[in-house]
């Protein structure tokens, strides 16, 4: 029997996809292809973020997949026009170096947002709203400095973007939409509730968050 033929009858055996036991694994199909998937879907996800409860589970053919989310943006070198790389990259620069949990609250805090009638509808104009050069509401955004990831830590970063999308992170902030640096008291801090102390943050919420 041809050793391709009894590749897929392995891989039928097993439960894998025939077309990966051929040859065609993860890592050496095309990454375009796998990353476009992965972007596809990340829109449909933030557009039910944006308009449903975030505590329904997305539907299994919409769950961006790991090998997907780290396609997207490898060197963190792409443009800022899709969901899951300009999740990953406030991800990154607003908690790099700090535990995954910090990681995730602020993960938390950009899909917090998109559920809210007060911020924009999609995760990169959440991420973007205000000006680079002035105000804004991340501050790795106008800071002035590069946007470029070239560290480890922003495959973690893809990783936690990807189950937030899918709705796989517990929010440990419990609603917030704000935080800062524990290090700093902004005015606006006395406007709106604290909800949680994590890592080297604060989160607030304003009264009428859900």
């Amino acid at each position: 029997m041809p050793h391709e033929c009894l590749g897929v009858l392995v891989a039928v055996f097993l439960g894998l996809n025939p077309a990966l036991a051929a040859g065609d694994r993860p890592d050496t199909m095309e990454t375009a292809e796998i990353a476009e998937r992965a972007e596809n879907k990340a829109e449909i996800l933030e557009q039910k973020a944006a308009t449903d409860d975030q505590a329904s589970s997305p539907a299994t053919h919409r769950t961006i997949a790991k090998h997907e989310a780290q396609a997207v943006d490898p060197d963190g070198e792409e443009p800022l026009d899709d969901a899951i790389t300009c999740l990953s990259r406030t991800i990154y620069w607003e908690a790099r170096g700090q535990q995954a949990t910090e990681m995730e609250a602020i993960a938390s805090v950009v899909m917090n947002r998109l559920n809210q009638g007060d911020f924009p509808d999609t995760i990169c104009k959440v991420v973007k709203q205000g000006n680079e050069q002035g105000l804004c509401q991340f501050s790795w955004w106008c800071d002035g400095r590069p946007d470029e990831a070239d560290e480890e830590t922003y495959t973690i970063a893809k990783e936690i973007a990807r189950k937030a999308l899918n709705q796989q992170l517990t929010d440990h902030t419990h609603g917030a939409t704000f935080f800062h640096h524990r290090d700093i008291k902004p005015e606006w801090s006395m406007e709106f509730i604290k909800t949680s102390e994590i890592g080297e943050h604060v989160f607030y919420k304003s009264d009428n968050t859900k």
